[in-house]
């Protein structure tokens, strides 16, 4: 061959698509994927077979799994001795597997997800409910392939003689293709198959008065009938999976929760230890102590509770936030006519009857065979007996045993398989007792040809065999149902006032996200030192608040965060905290302009946002209170690339200042913006000027002495008086707050509303430059004033941000 003849010019996308094509059809129909008819993975049924056929059966001694997984590995799955002995144990799993199809002495693992040893110390056979899987497979029942090398045969499914899909269940992930179908109770399915094989028109509604739903080995209580419903009928659907628990009530009137039953495949250890977080982390107040009782009697975790604690608020708490409860999906897919298919219980049923028909069809045809076969012979043994004399002579005078067939095929008209049978009969067969039990035998063998043809012509009768076998299996194998069904969806309902500890503490935000909580301790220790924070960032807020309080973080996308004290991450008063993304989704673009903590969501009180296009919009309070918390929520609805600019917590009678970049301001009274929904957008608060936008707003009660500090981006800083300014009304442009220059005019950056006079501000400029300003050491200038320089914009850049310096050295209160 020449070198170019070796290599094929194709292009790299046509091959590897090519080759990945046929690796994925391999995984799919050859690997992950159970077959519809007996409910098995390839790795699965070989495994069974091999030890069907080395005799590894349940009423015979365990053997080494190590001798099981080698012949499974040489024979038929060429494949790694981990993945073979891993779906063994699987099989051997109670916790696992609903019906075990194989029985296991030695260490297999446990419900805590420990490994089992190793297969060279443990010993397994089928186990009695498996033969049925595999009886009558010498029968021809059904087809056999040659297996990977061609020296042996292998069955391409089992006879399967309940329908272990259904009730054992299966998982398993492919190349675009899953599989989770849950374990069901063997009684229920058998009357199921029965229900629909007798009576074609069976409806869904039907089969659900017989088979209620899983009936997973770790028993459990399932929650949602039209999840079943939905799952049964389209292949696809969720319910509630619920550990059993119970509240006991001990002595000196405390008390405990017991959990004896836990959702299916939850790892028992991993929630031992996430229940023992919670109380480790003050996540939840009122658990004393977590303990795992279980042994050889039974599963036992105990949740021991403190004095005064609320029980069910705490059980619910744990079903909320932990595996106590979980959501289990059906994906009822599996492979049907060497493809993969979603499936509804009544296809996976029919699928299953038609291969019991076949299955039943190809055994009554092989052995009306076997009986036309021996009753030939039997025919030929009587006739033979009959004229006993004349057949010993034939054979005496004859020179050898073939000499002697073909003389008893020409004198006395007997077949070749009559005369084979002849020549091999032992002496003591030629008795008058034997010739009573050869007509016995006919006549036995006539009934059942009888019998086999009529199973073969009737429909009616070959159901009849096939609900005669099942019923028998339902006898000997069904157990009672372990799992609990209940119609509804139990919604679970927690009083966090009951379960979290209350504990003053000490929260504070930044600019660029970052949130924690500290304890006062850690806060006083620190002996009025700034909190840790990254370098160039700064304090957006800093409150003194309970661990029963909620922190809301506003976004300028129009967007708030709901966070409960409890649950900020707490760190030392030094530390930097954590980002809020951590522990609320957040896209890239936004970014925190609010923090508010709220002790009380009360309807006397509202939030006023105030955006970059002027608008206005005003909303309870008790609108924002919220009971998922995963991501961020709308606060207010956004038109046209607007920005929200300032939250304002009021009580609904406050004033309104508004100013704008190029110096407009505007005065009015917040009543007059009317209270609006959650999502609604608002009214406009200020007619802006074509390329004007609002760049702050404040709130503010004539009670008070009134100053507004104002920074353009030159560098300029005044401070003015409320009474510059004319009280206006909603919706208008407002008045000037700079004198109009021709060439580089003034745009205002900030216009903060001065509390107390010897607050500290900082500004930034563009090139990083940052300067200090107190109101208190600038005079009142009037509306057209210009201010004096702070900054020389020529040389360090533009003011491009301004912010209040937060006293962190005295306490702030949650008013």
């Amino acid at each position: 061959m020449t070198q170019s003849e070796r290599y094929l010019d194709l292009p790299l996308e046509e091959v590897i698509g090519d080759r990945f094509g046929r690796y994925s059809k391999y995984i799919i129909q050859e690997r992950a994927l159970p077959d519809v008819r007996d409910g098995l993975k390839p790795v699965q049924r070989r495994i069974l077979y091999a030890m069907y056929k080395d005799g590894n059966t349940a009423e015979k001694p365990f053997r080494k799994s190590a001798k099981t997984v080698g012949n499974v590995i040489g024979n038929y799955h060429p494949h790694g001795d981990s993945s073979v002995y891993d779906a063994m144990i699987r099989m051997s799993q109670e916790w696992k597997v609903r019906n075990l199809l194989v029985d296991m002495h030695g260490n297999n693992g446990s419900i805590d997800g420990d490994p089992p040893a190793a297969m060279r110390y443990t010993e397994a056979r089928l186990s009695k409910i498996s033969s049925q899987l595999l009886r009558d497979i010498e029968k021809n029942t059904v087809e056999f392939i040659p297996n990977f090398d061609d020296s042996d045969q292998e069955p391409i499914v089992l006879p399967a003689m309940f329908p272990n899909l259904l009730v054992n269940g299966s998982t398993g992930i492919s190349a675009g293709y899953a599989t989770d179908i849950p374990p069901h109770h063997l009684s229920e399915i058998i009357d199921g198959v029965i229900m629909q094989m007798e009576k074609s028109s069976t409806t869904l509604d039907d089969l659900m008065t017989v088979i209620k739903g899983p009936d997973f080995p770790t028993g459990g209580i399932v929650q949602g009938i039209d999840g079943i419903r939905q799952a049964y009928q389209t292949g696809k659907g969720k319910i509630v999976v619920r550990a059993k628990t119970e509240i006991e009530e001990l002595r000196g009137g405390r008390e405990q929760i017991v959990i004896t039953e836990i959702p299916y495949e939850v790892i028992k250890a991993n929630l031992v230890k996430k229940m023992d977080e919670l109380r480790f982390d003050k996540k939840v107040d009122g658990i004393a102590e977590v303990r795992d009782e279980t042994d050889r009697t039974g599963l036992r975790i105990v949740v021991e509770l403190k004095k005064e604690a609320d029980a069910q608020s705490i059980l619910n708490y744990l079903f909320k936030n932990t595996d106590l409860q979980i959501t289990y999906n059906f994906n009822m897919v599996a492979i049907h006519n060497k493809a993969p298919k979603l499936m509804g219980l009544q296809a996976l049923i029919q699928a299953y009857i038609d291969h019991q028909k076949e299955v039943t069809t190809r055994r009554s045809e092989y052995e009306l065979r076997k009986a036309k076969d021996r009753q030939h012979i039997v025919h030929g043994l009587m006739k033979a007996i009959s004229i006993l004399d004349e057949v010993i002579t034939t054979i005496r005078a004859s020179r050898d045993k073939k000499d002697a067939k073909d003389n008893l095929i020409q004198s006395f008209q007997f077949t070749e398989a009559q005369a084979e049978a002849i020549v091999t009969l032992q002496l003591y067969r030629l008795t008058n007792t034997d010739i009573t039990t050869l007509e016995e035998e006919a006549a036995e063998l006539e009934r059942k040809i009888h019998e086999l043809e009529s199973i073969l012509a009737s429909e009616k009768k070959l159901i009849h065999v096939i609900k005669k076998d099942l019923l028998a299996i339902k006898k000997e194998f069904a157990d009672d149902r372990r799992t609990v069904i209940k119609k509804e969806i139990e919604e679970i309902k927690i009083n966090m006032e009951v379960l979290v500890p209350s504990e003053d503490v000490m929260v504070t935000v930044t600019k660029e996200g970052y949130v924690k909580r500290t304890s006062i301790r850690s806060y006083t220790a620190s002996n009025g030192e700034p909190p840790g924070m990254k370098e160039g960032d700064y304090l957006l807020g800093h409150f003194e608040m309970n661990t029963t309080d909620t922190l809301l973080l506003f976004t300028k996308l129009g967007n708030y965060l709901y966070l409960p004290v409890h649950q900020l991450p707490d760190f030392r008063w030094k530390d930097n905290g954590q980002h809020v993304a951590n522990l609320v989704s957040l896209d890239k673009e936004d970014e925190i302009i609010e923090a508010l903590p709220v002790k009380e969501f009360s309807e006397e009180h509202s939030l006023l946002f105030i955006t970059k296009n002027g608008m206005t919009k005003r909303s309870q309070l008790s609108l924002y209170q919220a009971q998922r918390y995963s991501k961020p929520l709308m606060a207010v609805k956004l038109k046209d690339e607007d920005e929200v600019v300032t939250v304002r917590l009021t009580d609904g009678k406050q004033e309104l200042f508004i100013a704008t970049e190029l110096g407009y301001g505007l005065w009015f009274n917040e009543e007059e913006i009317s209270l609006v929904g959650q999502r609604a957008a608002g009214v406009k608060g200020m007619n802006l000027k074509e390329g004007d936008k609002v760049v702050d707003a404040t709130t503010f009660s004539l009670d008070e002495t009134v100053e507004f500090l104002l920074v353009t981006q030159r560098g300029a800083v005044k401070k003015m008086s409320i009474k510059e300014f004319d009280k206006s009304s909603r919706a208008k442009r407002g008045l000037v707050m700079l004198r109009e220059l021709k060439s580089n005019p003034h745009r205002v950056i900030a216009c903060k509303h001065v509390l107390s006079g010897d607050e500290t501000y900082h500004v930034r400029t563009e090139k990083g430059k940052v300067e200090a300003i107190i109101p208190a050491t600038y005079r009142n200038s009037d509306r057209y004033s210009n201010g004096s320089f702070v900054i020389d914009s020529t040389a360090d850049g533009n003011v491009v941000e301004v912010w209040k310096i937060i006293d962190t050295s005295v306490q702030k209160t949650d008013e």
